[in-house]
């Protein structure tokens, strides 16, 4: 019985409302509202065509003044493919923009409302249908296989010779880890995290490949014009590596390693020189991670290959900072700076 009434309601409603509608436009006729609503349609009509022509101003303008000033050039080789493609897909859907947009905006002004003109009734079209089928279906065909062509290439095999950085994402910062001479990232296990033992990746200890790995915070040094493979991670929940001028982008998954690579064009020091003592490469979070998501940035340093390798001598393994008796460099120094025995015993006196 309560949804009988509920219905009986609803259908009630509806029939004022119908009648009010009609009651309305009956008394528009007859106080001459109607002109009055043709009057504005023909205002309307050519609004909408001064709105086609200054909205393509605008975009045109908008284009101009900002092109290329944002970003820059992409800063790496696969940045210079990913832009390609880019502006390829831009290409495509601004035709489809203008042909819509035109259509669009000139027929509401051509064929506004007139007692002269009877509406044509066209309710299909094969042609028309297919067209509008299969040249889409085409042109997105094309994208989806640059796109698969590209991404394949991103995240596929590295050249032998690149360099590994392994980049991990925490709540609300980025670590890094480079292997050394060996070039070999040693194994780690979760558990063995342990930032107050000085061993933030959990490396264990026991791989040798860990005794030359060098751990870093916020800061990522990379050789310019020399490939570089990111070995992607996470400690608590997803983030995202998001390199925007170099065009790459890889989820950091827990537990699960993602990778992805590319060559540097330019260092920090020549980006600089064109942009400005401020600019710097920027390591964001693309993926909301929590309240701290906001501030969870890190450098990129890109650098010559000597400048590189200073630095990378300037940093002491990890393994040493968690285990300094074991530094070689370290007893060399505390053995350096004992005095011999022999200045140790007083002199006998006369």
């Amino acid at each position: 019985m309560q949804t009988f009434f509920i219905v009986a309601i609803l259908a009630i409603g509806f029939l004022i409302t119908f009648q009010i509608a009609k009651a309305s436009e009956y008394v528009a006729v007859l106080r001459g509202y109607e002109k009055a609503r043709k009057q504005t349609n023909r205002i309307n009509g050519f609004l909408l065509l001064v709105f086609l022509i200054l909205g393509l101003y605008g975009v045109y303008y908008c284009n101009e003044k900002l092109k290329g000033k944002i970003l820059g050039p992409a800063a790496s080789d696969h940045g210079v493919l990913v832009d390609r493609m880019l502006y390829i897909t831009l290409a495509l859907t601004f035709i489809v923009f203008l042909v819509t947009q035109i259509a669009l905006f000139w027929f509401a002004y051509k064929y506004q409302e007139s007692d002269n003109r009877k509406a044509y009734y066209y309710p299909h079209n094969n042609k028309l249908e297919m067209i509008w089928t299969v040249i889409p279906a085409i042109a997105l065909t094309v994208l989806v296989g640059f796109g698969i062509f590209y991404w394949f290439r991103i995240t596929g095999n590295a050249p032998k010779e690149a360099m590994v950085v392994e980049v991990v994402g925490k709540q609300f910062g980025w670590e890094f880890r480079y292997p050394g001479k060996d070039g070999i990232l040693g194994k780690k296990y979760f558990k063995n995290v342990d930032p107050e033992g000085n061993n933030p990746a959990g490396q264990i200890w026991d791989d040798p490949a860990n005794h030359d790995d060098v751990f870093v915070e916020q800061e990522m040094h990379i050789v310019v014009g020399k490939p570089v493979k990111l070995v992607i991670g996470a400690k608590d929940v997803i983030h995202d590596v998001g390199l925007a001028h170099f065009r790459m982008k890889m989820d950091a998954v827990p537990g699960t390693p993602t990778t992805m690579w590319f060559t540097p064009k330019f260092t920090t020091k020549e980006m600089k020189e064109k942009y400005g003592p401020d600019f710097t490469y920027e390591l964001s979070c693309d993926q909301m991670c929590g309240k701290g998501h906001y501030s969870m940035r890190g450098v990129v340093v890109v650098e010559t290959q000597a400048e590189f390798e200073a630095w990378l001598a300037s940093k002491k393994p990890q393994y040493y900072v968690a285990n300094p008796d074991k530094d070689p460099k370290a007893k060399k120094d505390t053995l350096t700076a004992t005095p011999p025995v022999a200045a140790l015993v007083a002199e006998p006196k006369k």
